[in-house]
C-alpha cells in the first residue's frame, strides 16, 4: 500500500511505530502535489521548506520519545485560517499580500498535537460560494471529472483529500462549506457544534454560522482531527467553555436501538431518484446494523435558503467592513482622496459574489429595512432550531442527502447566484440551528459521489461519528479514489 493510500488514523500509527519517518510521509505528498496539482488548483500555498523543517522536527521528537497525538502527520489548512509567515488571501485579491503574524487558534492546536503542513488550499472568496468558482486563483477541479466543481466553499481541501494529495485538511462551515464539497468530492465533513472549535484567528464570513471542523476519508480520521481542534480559548467570546468529549471513545460501539429520523422535507418530489435511492439505501445498512428508522418533518426548514441570505450577508457586510485598503490588504493605486482610497480599493480588491453579499446585507441592515428583513429572518431561525429540538426529542439522529444533486459542470451555474444558493438546501438548516453535522461518501451515480448527511443534537458529535464510523466498516464508498490517485 503506497503512502497516499493510507488513512490519517494509519500514517500516524506507522510514524509512531517508525515504519516510515514523518520527512518520507511529507516528501511523498509533496510530490504528488506537484505532479498533480496543476490539474485541480486545489492549493493556493505550498509550504515545502516549512513542511519538510516540521517533519524533521517530528521525527527527532519521536526519537526522544515526545511529540503529540499526530506528531509528523501531514495536512493541509484552508487557506481562512491565519498562519504565522504564510499568506493568508482567504482566496481573494483583497488579501493576496497579506503574511498573517499569528497563528489562528485551529492552527496552533493542531501544530501542538505535532501535525505539519503541507500548504493552504483554496476556495471560494471569502468562503462565499458553492462551487469553488469565485477565487482569485481561479475555479478548483473536481478530481473525479475534471470538468465539474468540487463544491464549496471548502473546494480545495475536499479536492486534495479525494485526490490523496493530503491525508487530511481543516475546512469551514457557514451553511454547508465542509459537507457539500466533501459530498461532491466522495470525502467525510463534519461541521461541529458551533462554539466547540474556536473562530480565533479563522477570517468571519458570518461570525454566528461560521465553524471549523476536519475534512478526511473517514469518520475515524475526522474524529482524530476533530479531537486536537476543540476546546475553549478565552480570546473566542462565541468559544464555549465546557469539557472536551472523547470523540475516538466510542466510535466502534454498535448501533443497536439508535434512532434515526427522515424528514419528509429532506425528500422532496423534485429530488433527483438515484441520489433519494443511495441515501436510503445506506440508510438501510444502518437499519441492518440495529438502528430504527422513522419519518419526522422540519416544516420550518423549506424557509432554512431566503433566511440565511439575509443573516449571512449582514454579518458579511459588517466583517467585511474592515477591508478598506488602509491598514492592510490590497490597495488601490494613485487615490486621489480618502474616498477615493475606499471606493476603489473595495471595487477592485473584491470579487463579484462578495460584491453581491455585501450590498444585499447593507441593505438589510440599513434605516427602515431592518425590522422587515435582518429581525424577521432571526425569527424564522429561531422557529428552524425550534423545528429541531422538537424532533430530537424523538430520534437521535436525522439522516438525509446532502447534496440534492451531484458535481455539477465548470460554469453552469456561474452566472446563476439563485440557483448556485439551492445547491446548500439540506445544509444550510443545521448551520442556522447550530447544530453537528457530517457528510459521508453513501455510493456513486455515474461514477460521481453521493454524500450522505448525518445531523446530531448539540455536541453529540460522537454519535453521528459512531453511525458514519459503523457504516463506513460494512462498505467501501470512503476507500475509492479517483483514477489518477493510483501513481505517485
Amino acid at each position: 500500500m503506497s503512502l497516499h493510500d493510507k488513512s490519517l488514523t494509519q500514517l500516524r500509527d506507522g510514524i509512531q511505530q517508525g515504519d516510515f519517518s514523518s520527512r518520507e510521509v511529507t516528501e511523498h505528498f509533496l510530490a504528488r502535489i506537484k505532479k498533480h496539482d496543476a490539474q485541480l488548483n486545489s492549493f493556493i500555498s505550498v509550504t515545502e521548506e516549512r513542511a519538510l523543517q516540521q517533519a524533521d522536527a517530528a521525527d527527532q521528537a519521536r526519537q526522544k520519545n515526545q511529540g503529540g497525538v499526530l506528531n509528523g502527520v501531514p495536512i493541509a489548512h484552508k487557506d481562512i485560517f491565519c498562519t504565522r509567515g504564510i499568506r493568508t488571501s482567504c482566496a481573494s485579491r483583497m488579501l493576496d499580500n497579506f503574511i498573517s503574524p499569528y497563528d489562528a487558534t485551529v492552527v496552533d492546536k493542531l501544530g501542538n498535537a505535532g501535525i505539519v503542513t503541507l500548504g493552504k488550499t483554496n476556495m471560494d472568496e471569502f468562503a462565499m460560494g458553492s462551487s469553488n468558482e469565485t477565487s482569485f486563483y481561479g475555479p478548483v477541479k473536481n478530481p473525479w471529472d475534471l470538468e465539474r466543481v468540487p463544491g464549496g466553499s471548502s473546494g480545495g481541501s475536499a479536492a486534495a483529500v479525494a485526490a490523496r494529495l493530503a491525508p487530511a485538511a481543516t475546512g469551514t462551515d457557514t451553511g454547508g462549506s465542509i459537507r457539500q464539497p466533501a459530498a461532491l468530492c466522495g470525502i467525510t465533513g463534519l461541521k461541529p457544534t458551533y462554539g466547540t472549535v474556536s473562530r480565533w484567528g479563522m477570517i468571519a464570513f458570518a461570525s454566528s454560522l461560521d465553524q471549523a471542523g476536519p475534512m478526511a476519508r473517514s469518520a475515524e480520521d475526522c474524529a482524530l482531527l476533530l479531537q486536537n481542534m476543540v476546546g475553549h480559548d478565552e480570546k473566542d467570546s462565541t468559544c464555549l467553555n465546557r469539557a472536551v468529549d472523547n470523540y475516538l471513545s466510542d466510535l466502534d460501539n454498535d448501533i443497536n436501538g439508535l434512532t434515526i429520523g427522515l424528514p419528509e422535507e429532506f425528500f422532496p418530489a423534485d429530488l433527483n431518484g438515484n441520489i433519494a435511492d443511495v441515501t436510503r439505501k445506506a440508510i438501510a445498512e444502518l437499519e441492518k446494523q440495529g438502528a430504527k428508522v422513522v419519518s419526522i418533518s422540519l416544516p420550518s426548514v423549506k424557509l432554512s435558503v431566503p433566511t440565511y441570505y439575509v443573516i449571512a450577508p449582514a454579518e458579511a457586510s459588517s466583517n467585511l467592513s474592515r477591508f478598506d485598503g488602509v491598514r492592510y490588504g490590497y490597495r488601490c493605486e494613485d487615490p486621489s482622496d480618502l474616498m477615493d482610497l475606499y471606493k476603489r480599493s473595495r471595487s477592485e480588491g473584491f470579487g463579484d459574489e462578495v460584491k453581491r453579499r455585501i450590498l444585499v446585507g447593507t441593505y438589510a441592515l440599513s434605516h427602515g429595512y431592518y425590522d422587515a428583513y435582518y429581525l424577521k429572518a432571526q425569527k424564522v431561525r429561531r422557529l428552524i432550531r425550534d423545528d429541531f429540538a422538537r424532533a430530537f426529542e424523538k430520534v437521535d439522529v436525522i439522516a438525509g442527502p446532502t447534496s440534492p444533486e451531484l458535481a455539477f459542470g465548470l460554469g453552469a451555474k456561474k452566472d446563476d447566484p439563485i440557483t448556485m444558493y439551492m445547491a446548500d438546501v439540506f445544509t444550510i438548516a443545521v448551520n442556522l440551528a447550530g447544530l453537528p453535522a457530517l457528510s459521508m461518501p453513501g455510493g456513486f451515480i455515474d461514477g460521481l459521489p453521493v454524500g450522505v448527511q448525518l445531523i446530531g443534537n448539540y455536541f453529540r458529535e460522537g454519535q453521528i461519528l459512531n453511525a458514519a464510523h459503523r457504516f463506513q466498516l460494512a462498505t467501501d464508498w470512503h476507500t475509492q479514489a479517483p483514477t489518477f490517485a493510483g501513481d505517485i
